[in-house]
């Protein structure tokens, strides 16, 4: 993939600069070297495929094979990818192979707590907009791995009127009149409400997913039933391990979960010469 390809290379520009001089100095040309990816934690496993590419960009000879597909559970102490080829090529790739691997790896873990936490009830847990800049491709991902849902991947791909939309178009009804005008009947169109009173005039305009928010749990229990399954609805906001399972139980079919690709604790990952 060509945006997956870029950040990596933009990413071992950064860090290799004009050459690793640790490397050249003190590692003998041509000499070999095996490798082994390692948990240090408990983790479910995500990006181990942008691992390869990582290191055959910097050496298409570099052997690698994964032991574990992406979405698994790994356990501490567990062995799932070796590499083998020229060590200073795998000296080189070893950093910006963790850092992607270990963000990834921990967005699909904690992605998988919240999956988890609402098994049942029928809401699924989607992301957020907040990703770090320039690796949205691979966070998103990465909550695809821990069994979540990706919202718009971008501004370019998905109609979200919020708050300071309405507040420039005049209001609700208006914000929705003049999208549905313009929008290709193949994009559904969302709208974020604050109130009931919000939400009743989504509906009545025609809004085709209503986002609820920062509502307490009595209020999105109300917006359940004022809708009536006449818009998909999504709460947003409040939302954590320990609140996400009550959400849910309201009947609301999506919750957006910003933490995803902001909170997440990056996996204890290493990788080990043997």
């Amino acid at each position: 993939m060509p945006e997956i390809d870029r950040i990596i290379r933009n990413a071992l520009t950064e860090d290799i600069g004009s050459g690793d001089v640790t490397t050249m100095a003190c590692i003998p040309p041509g000499t070999q070297a095996r490798a082994e990816l390692v948990a240090k934690d408990d983790f479910v496993l995500a990006g181990v495929d942008v691992v390869r590419r990582v290191f055959t960009q910097i050496d298409g000879h570099v052997d690698f094979e994964k032991l574990r597909e992406d979405g698994s559970r790994v356990r501490r102490g567990e062995v799932f990818a070796w590499i083998k080829g020229e060590a200073a090529s795998l000296l080189m790739g070893e950093r910006v192979a963790l850092n992607l691997l270990q963000r990834m790896s921990g967005i699909a873990t904690l992605t998988a707590q919240f999956v988890k936490a609402v098994d049942g009830t029928g809401a699924a847990i989607v992301d957020t907009r907040k990703t770090t800049p320039g690796l949205r491709v691979l966070e998103k991902y990465a909550v695809r791995a821990g069994g979540g849902r990706n919202h718009r991947h971008a501004l370019y791909d998905g109609v979200l009127i919020k708050e300071n939309h309405i507040a420039a178009a005049g209001s609700i009804t208006a914000a929705l009149g003049r999208a549905k005008g313009r929008v290709p009947h193949t994009l559904r169109i969302e709208i974020e409400t604050t109130t009931l009173a919000e939400v009743g005039e989504a509906v009545a305009a025609g809004a085709d997913i209503i986002l609820l928010d920062n509502m307490n749990l009595l209020q999105l229990r109300e917006a359940v039933q004022l809708v009536d399954r006449r818009a998909l609805l999504e709460a947003s906001g409040g939302v954590n391990l320990k609140t996400v399972r009550a959400i849910a139980e309201t009947g609301v079919d999506l919750i957006s979960v910003g933490a995803l690709t902001h909170s997440f604790r990056s996996s204890d990952i290493s990788m080990l010469f043997q």
